[in-house]
């Protein structure tokens, strides 16, 4: 019996939400859509640029495996996440954070000296999420970081996309990797964002290597990753790196490939307001459904759900009486 349904590794970013218009973005030289890694001044710079627009949420630990992870362990899975944080306020906010939402961690995860990562989340009146990260000191996470018993007492390790930007991180990536396959853990992958695929190839090349258990991606990324000029292409190329994958395709839902056969996930008509963190949670969910026995369909069902319900609102979280009332709505 594995003590873990999930163990993850990823960045930890504590995340402020700004609405803005697309004017904004262009005034400052913001790429829409993108998560893009500035430095501390930049941050600053925009922060003060930013500074009489209205505050969509409030500070919220994050970070696209923490969103994952975080949502997984509200639906009721058993969670480990390993990540590097500052000895500073958004460090010790962040480990809390982790505790209220039943996440497994080591306290000296924020023992380090520097400064914590934060991460601007821009929102346009279309929904969608631009970011602008400072790592801070998860720029330098690596294999000190893995706690290896829950890496082999876990179903599935989960790998965040984002880390293929460090070579030491994509290092300790492939570290978990050869610890899974020892101790019988699934590998599971998300390609994180466009810009990391598009930049970060390469490492996100060595982080698949031979193949990943289960991958995570979105329409824009398959294709880019693959080269494939349609969706179909991009199925038949992901197959060949993936055992079963998961490719999400916004408002027209996703397609789950369980290994043998591929289901249409329908998506919810809802009216949008906030797509940062979606693709998490959509992940989150669906790790939690399969690591209790649920199929590729219902896992989809559920995480289809949670997503919509998600855009809904501001911030990249449900509230907790959230969760069970749409694993109520999914399955009954």
């Amino acid at each position: 019996m594995k003590e873990y349904d999930i163990y993850a590794i990823g960045n930890a970013l504590v995340d402020t939400e700004i609405e803005v218009s697309d004017e904004d973005l262009t005034r400052f030289g913001i790429e829409k859509g993108f998560m893009t890694l500035v430095d501390e001044d930049r941050q600053v710079e925009l922060t003060k640029l930013l500074a009489n627009h209205l505050t969509a949420s409030r500070r919220a630990s994050g970070g696209s495996a923490c969103n994952t992870i975080i949502a997984a362990s509200y639906f009721g899975a058993k969670t480990f996440y390993s990540c590097k944080l500052a000895e500073d306020d958004n460090g010790a906010f962040y480990l809390n954070d982790l505790e209220r939402a039943g996440v497994d961690y080591l306290p000296e995860f924020a023992s380090n000296q520097g400064t914590s990562g934060k991460c601007l989340v821009l929102i346009t009146p279309d929904a969608e999420r631009t970011m602008n990260t400072y790592l801070g000191i998860s720029a330098t996470i690596d294999a000190q970081q893995i706690h290896a018993p829950a890496v082999t007492n876990a179903k599935y390790a989960y790998l965040e996309g984002y880390l293929a930007s460090s070579d030491v991180a994509t290092d300790a990536c492939l570290q978990i990797k050869a610890l899974a396959k020892q101790a019988g853990t699934k590998v599971a992958l998300t390609f994180s964002d466009p810009s990391m695929v598009n930049y970060c190839r390469d490492n996100l090349v060595k982080i698949i290597g031979d193949g990943v258990d289960l991958l995570f991606c979105n329409e824009t990324e398959a294709m880019d990753f693959t080269g494939a000029d349609n969706p179909e292409a991009a199925i038949a190329e992901l197959k060949k790196i993936a055992g079963q994958f998961v490719l999400t395709q916004g408002a027209e839902g996703a397609l789950a490939f369980d290994g043998d056969s591929l289901h249409k996930i329908e998506a919810h008509s809802v009216q949008p307001k906030d797509s940062n963190g979606a693709g998490d949670l959509f992940a989150g969910a669906f790790l939690y459904a399969i690591s209790h026995g649920h199929t590729f369909a219902e896992a989809g069902k559920l995480a289809s759900l949670a997503s919509a319900q998600l855009v809904t609102q501001f911030g990249p979280r449900l509230s907790p009486e959230q969760y069970d009332d749409i694993r109520a709505r999914s399955w009954g």
